[in-house]
């Protein structure tokens, strides 16, 4: 509280009256403190003296622990498992069988079914062929970039097909019987283009009815030898219009006389006309072939071929045909390309089954379709004699 303003007097102020400590009071006198505050004699006040708002027995067991042993001990069952079998095998369980059991997981009684006495086990040989008497897969994924021996330019590839789209391939031309006639006793022309015999690049002699006799010499560029008339006249040979399977055939002796010694530069093959001169058969569209320097097939096929037959030889006689038959079901035309060494069966390929259509150029103009001329492709120094005359092949196939 404050003052009043009507005391006037200067009087120093009174003294506080002093009050004498009572009965109560007295049990607590003002302890005199010392000057470095040592903490005073005797145990803590809470376990040597008691306060006035404790009891006796409070101040002596304020935190004591109580009597006994600790709780976890008092308890022994307090975790302890349920009395009696365990649920599953506890007639509690809904799931529980009350027959007898020998285990949760016992196997039947008796001895295992394929044991049974008297039970005939599966006949797997039976549901599974002999894969032995399957044909071959066909030869996927096997072409090569290029030829392990030789290689013509990527200009040259690229110039044979821009002529082959300047020049589309012939329609089958009309029945003609004087055609049908020349190609069954073989009386065909083989005509080389003017680069080949110009400056004494090659040679080409007709030495008989249906017998040519030719020659390249060292140093000379890729050629193609085209035939007329054609071996295959679809308007007379086709299996649609004849009923019956067409062969077209012709062979080609080696001569060890004006050849290499280390390959053979010669290719056998067929061709849907127009083709062309400065390229080897089987290297563009409507065209196959077999390589004798690589043994390679090639079916519109400008970078190495697919792998075939074994190099040809100096003195040997190779053969090459085509199959035409009508295809099962009667749904197009089936066909088949064959080649022979020395008048034996050497390897065959069906034209559709051994192509891959992701990786395999199309077989427009070897189908059937179209009329087909043999071709003979030369290379560097190479002698040969081409043969269409049936009775002077080494093979005798056609006769069966």
């Amino acid at each position: 509280m404050c003052f009043g303003s009507q005391d006037k007097s200067n009087d120093p102020a009174p003294q506080p009256a002093q009050v004498q400590p009572s009965s109560s009071s007295a049990a607590y006198p003002k302890a005199s403190v010392p000057q470095d505050y040592a903490p005073p004699s005797g145990p803590p006040p809470s376990q040597g003296q008691s306060y006035p708002y404790q009891s006796q027995s409070q101040s002596q067991s304020t935190y004591a622990p109580p009597p006994g042993p600790p709780p976890p001990h008092s308890h022994s069952q307090e975790f302890a498992p349920p009395p009696g079998p365990p649920p599953s095998e506890s007639k509690n369980n809904p799931f529980f069988s009350s027959g007898p059991q020998t285990g949760e997981y016992a196997p039947p009684p008796g001895p295992p079914p394929t044991h049974v006495p008297g039970q005939r086990q599966h006949d797997w040989q039976t549901a599974v062929p002999d894969t032995a008497l399957l044909p071959p897969p066909p030869n996927f994924f096997s072409g090569f970039d290029r030829s392990p021996t030789n290689n013509a330019t990527e200009e040259e590839a690229e110039a044979g097909e821009t002529w082959c789209r300047q020049y589309p391939l012939y329609q089958p031309m009309p029945l003609n019987q004087e055609v049908a006639s020349a190609a069954r006793h073989g009386n065909i022309a083989v005509y080389a283009p003017p680069f080949f015999t110009a400056q004494g690049r090659g040679s080409l002699t007709q030495t008989g009815p249906g017998v040519w006799r030719g020659r390249s010499e060292k140093g000379a560029t890729d050629t193609c030898l085209a035939t007329y008339p054609p071996l295959y006249h679809v308007a007379a040979h086709s299996p649609l219009v004849t009923g019956r399977k067409k062969t077209a055939y012709y062979e080609v002796h080696i001569l060890e006389d004006g050849s290499r010694r280390d390959e053979v530069s010669l290719a056998l093959g067929f061709t849907a006309p127009p083709y062309p001169a400065f390229r080897l058969p089987g290297w563009h569209r409507g065209s196959l072939g077999v390589h004798g320097d690589d043994g390679h097939k090639y079916i519109n096929d400008r970078w190495g071929g697919k792998s075939f037959t074994a190099p040809f030889r100096r003195g040997e006689t190779l053969g090459l045909g085509m199959e035409f038959s009508v295809a099962p079901g009667g749904n197009g035309i089936a066909v088949e390309v064959f080649l022979t060494r020395d008048g034996v069966e050497s390897g065959r390929w069906n034209l559709h089954e051994e192509s891959d259509l992701e990786q395999d150029l199309p077989v427009t103009g070897l189908e059937g379709y179209h009329d087909l001329c043999a071709a003979v492709g030369v290379f560097e120094k190479v002698a040969f004699e081409i043969v269409f005359v049936p009775g002077l092949w080494k093979w005798r196939g056609f006769e069966g």
